[in-house]
């Protein structure tokens, strides 16, 4: 708890220079090639329908299921633009809060707008599971390009024409070390700097289980808590989401897996 507090404190001082430090730095693209040449140059990947039905991905075209991800995707764009964000990231207070099928739904029901190019990066590097959700295992990890022993536009694989990912298929060996060093921000800014996403969300482990995502919320645009209704207390809620606050701009709460049907609404979900 002592090294929560501590490292909760060094982010709420730190915030603004990092911040100021992101947008005064000289950051080189990684290559040369065009925005569009190297999001074509990318490995495309897809998902079946019964991945997809495995993993309750729902949003992969327009439908009933979709509903409730299509409009979190509204509400997280108005926001965003109207606030000139670029970036998000998705957390939650404990495990098993679904946040990782949160972030994979959103990203792709963002890409089905095609004029928003999406960038998702799993951050969760103690237990990376984006990678399974979407039924592809990577030759290498995206820490490791963090890390600088891969390029980026070898590991970053491409999901239709505007959507890609970052993914892990590993856990990282000091992940709280790594989202806290200089070369992480400077990868990170690197990689943004030749995609030219919109968008880029980034895929952070649960808030109460470690410090990891305390030393990064400081560099985002903004938060997003995906809590459970089933695990999550509202006490848990309460605390997190006053954390974001000091450390980023929250954008709201997810309230995920919640059983409550109602009748007379058609975005009824009766099982997730």
């Amino acid at each position: 708890m002592e090294r929560l507090e501590a490292a909760l404190d060094k982010a709420r001082h730190s915030r603004e220079s990092i911040q100021t430090d992101k947008k005064s730095d000289a950051v080189r693209p990684l290559s040369a090639a065009g925005t569009t040449e190297l999001w074509q140059q990318l490995k495309e990947f897809k998902i079946s329908s019964r991945a997809a039905r495995s993993n309750r991905i729902t949003t992969l075209t327009n439908n009933k299921l979709s509903s409730p991800y299509d409009l979190l995707r509204s509400r997280v764009l108005r926001l965003m633009r109207e606030n000139k964000w670029h970036t998000l990231a998705i957390t939650s207070p404990n495990v098993a809060c679904g946040k990782t099928t949160v972030c994979a739904n959103l990203a792709i029901s963002l890409s089905r707008q095609p004029d928003t190019r999406v960038l998702v990066i799993d951050l969760d590097l103690r237990r990376p599971s984006l990678h399974r959700i979407l039924s592809y295992r990577p030759n290498h990890s995206f820490h490791e390009v963090l890390e600088g022993k891969v390029q980026a536009e070898d590991q970053l694989v491409r999901f239709g024409d505007n959507l890609a990912f970052g993914l892990n298929n590993k856990p990282a060996r000091n992940p709280s070390e790594l989202l806290q060093s200089k070369q992480c921000q400077t990868k990170l800014a690197q990689v943004q700097a030749a995609f030219k996403p919109d968008i880029v969300i980034f895929d952070l482990p649960p808030m109460m289980v470690g410090d990891d995502n305390v030393a990064f919320l400081p560099t985002v645009d903004a938060g997003l808590l995906v809590s459970a209704a089933d695990s999550t207390t509202v006490a848990q809620v309460d605390t997190c989401e006053k954390e974001m606050a000091e450390m980023t701009n929250p954008l709201g709460v997810v309230l995920n897996k919640c059983r409550y049907f109602q009748e007379d609404s058609s975005y009824g979900n009766d099982f997730y």
